[in-house]
């Protein structure tokens, strides 16, 4: 069995620890963070640690912390064997250079603790210091998920200001509608069958192709109401995203 140690018990470290025990192939020998109160989900209290010296030798360790935590821990924590890799979509491999051995190990998914996920589905993105490191990566990668993808430092960047625009900011967006529907005395659950049209279009048709709407159209007597109904802060958004739909689409402003 394949040893393997989780740094970190937010939301990734969870469900990469869910997704691990409930593998055959793998064994979670240890799960560490310095408040052992937030491991009560490691099922063997004995298998969790709240000091750095405690971590034993493994084939893998994932380091599921925040990003501005991943450098204090590479200095602190003292390995002999495996590969070390971290789970950011930001942070530099480089970060980890103190190791002979070390990587990244980047799932590609918004987590919540409430909520289930099928790691199958979810994208893995890798890199390595050595092709045997990524070797190594890749055959525990395929264990959990069916997409495993290399990419590089600067690529994984690009993915991860990507991400914040299709998650975060679209979240963001649904935050804003929701509110807005409450002023308006208005149940959010009418929109949530066009939320789910809207995503399940890109499963068949480009975004770009998929784009509809009076910015496409121009329809500046429809924008301008819309305008006129929004407060400022809402109105700025609206008049900014309507000019980029407009400005990528070769519309006339």
């Amino acid at each position: 069995m394949i040893k393997v140690v989780i740094i970190g018990a937010g939301n990734v470290a969870f469900h990469l620890y869910q997704s691990f025990s409930q593998n055959e192939q793998f064994d979670v020998i240890q799960v560490f963070n310095r408040n052992k109160a937030h491991l009560d989900f490691v099922n063997d209290p004995k298998r969790r640690i709240s000091h750095l010296e405690e971590v034993k030798d493994a084939d893998l360790y994932l380091v599921a912390i925040k990003d501005e935590a991943i450098e204090e821990v590479a200095k602190e924590l003292e390995l002999k064997t495996g590969i070390i890799a971290h789970t950011s979509g930001s942070q530099p491999m480089e970060v980890l250079t103190k190791y002979e051995n070390h990587g990244v190990f980047y799932p590609l998914q918004t987590f919540s603790k409430n909520k289930p996920v099928n790691f199958k589905d979810i994208p893995v993105c890798l890199e390595a210091n050595s092709q045997e490191n990524l070797k190594s990566l890749k055959k525990i990668a395929a264990q959990i998920s069916d997409k495993v993808f290399e990419v590089d430092s600067e690529q994984r960047k690009a993915l991860h200001v990507s991400a914040v625009f299709v998650n975060n900011f679209s979240n963001h967006l649904f935050a804003l509608a929701d509110d807005y529907c409450k002023k308006n005395d208005l149940p959010f659950e009418i929109l949530k069958p066009l939320i789910k049209e809207t995503f399940s279009k890109i499963e068949t048709l480009d975004p770009f192709s998929a784009q509809t709407g009076p910015a496409l159209r121009n329809d500046q007597k429809t924008i301008s109401a819309h305008l006129e109904l929004l407060d400022d802060d809402k109105k700025k958004i609206y008049t900014i995203l309507t000019e980029s739909i407009q400005k990528l689409h070769g519309k006339e402003l």
